[in-house]
């Protein structure tokens, strides 16, 4: 059964301009587009919102442990809470069953939502008979089901948008790789899938809290990103985001030089060894990890043909570079 207890919020309505939202979170955080629905539902009068996600296996960066399933699904409840938080919205959230229809079913009991904002992947499906998660829920429920893809259908067939897998946890946070990003949308459209592998003695509450400070800037900026702690050491985890997402390039966010353990276990080489995609690497700070509110001057990112490019002179979001808590001892 589900790990939750019942809210006792309930729906007043069937059309989601009042009552609780629920956001269904199956594979990963929310995007950009959940968070810009759920903003426009609480603009409209829903009355709170709620989160939701089950103990599944993640598509990308998919876990060995099964017992880490539960750390991956608070990750993406904590992910998600802490981005509405950046805007002003407050969700209570909870874990639960490892079937995904049954742990939407219990959601739904538990919560009594107006609406129901299912995200997960186009033809998400489940079961034996393979059954569309999106097409059973809106049949299974009277309450209304919105489906919300975590990916743009036509993103598959347009090629005017560069897919980047960004691999950061130390860094994930930093003024220079949220200007990096932010600069390489401006120069052409991209959409971002970060994954944080472990890293240092940095603890799981603390990888969300600075992914999701990431990514509500990259919202801010109307750029597309979804992300995720990842249990898998960053090799593996990048083996499986190329397997499972189309992937045209790889970004690489690490502390400078000596300071960064991927670097001195050949990170970098081994990720271009996995594929023939481009394989950049961003170094931050060159004097070492900065605390909050310090400034540095950006740091060229190297290409994996060795090409140097500098960050460009956009302006970034609030200073989030190194944060109390980063031991300067991992990437």
């Amino acid at each position: 059964m589900s790990d939750v207890a019942v809210n006792d919020a309930s729906a007043t309505s069937q059309d989601g301009s009042s009552g609780t939202i629920l956001a269904f979170l199956n594979e990963v955080a929310g995007g950009r587009r959940l968070l810009q629905t759920i903003r426009q539902r609480v603009d409209g009068g829903a009355d709170g919102v709620a989160l939701a996600a089950p103990q599944n296996q993640p598509a990308a960066g998919q876990l060995v442990d099964r017992d880490e399933l539960r750390d991956a699904a608070q990750s993406r409840i904590d992910v998600t809470q802490a981005v509405l938080h950046e805007f002003g919205i407050e969700a209570p959230g909870a874990v639960m069953d490892p079937d995904p229809p049954l742990a939407l079913d219990d959601a739904i009991r538990a919560f009594q939502p107006s609406e129901v904002l299912l995200s997960c992947l186009y033809d998400t499906r489940f079961g034996f008979m393979r059954k569309d998660l999106v097409e059973w829920a809106k049949r299974r429920f009277e309450v209304p089901v919105t489906h919300i893809p975590v990916r743009i259908e036509d993103d598959a067939i347009r090629w005017d948008v560069t897919h980047t897998l960004v691999v950061a946890t130390q860094t994930v946070a930093s003024e220079e790789l949220i200007r990096h990003l932010k600069s390489k949308a401006a120069d052409h459209p991209h959409r971002y899938t970060i994954v944080s592998p472990p890293s240092g003695e940095l603890t799981r509450p603390e990888i969300c809290e600075r992914l999701a400070r990431t990514l509500a800037e990259l919202y801010r900026a109307e750029i597309d990103a979804t992300g995720q702690p990842m249990s898998p050491a960053p090799l593996a985890a990048v083996r499986n985001a190329i397997e499972h997402y189309r992937i045209d390039e790889i970004l690489i966010s690490t502390l400078a030089g000596a300071q960064s353990k991927w670097l001195a276990e050949g990170l970098i080489e081994k990720v271009q060894g996995l594929t023939d995609k481009p394989v950049e690497h961003l170094e931050v700070g060159r004097d070492g990890v900065r605390s909050a509110g310090e400034t540095a001057e950006p740091v060229a990112a190297t290409t994996a043909a060795g090409t140097t490019t500098e960050p460009s002179g956009s302006p970034a979001g609030p200073s989030t570079g190194g944060l109390p808590g980063d031991t300067g001892a991992e990437a």
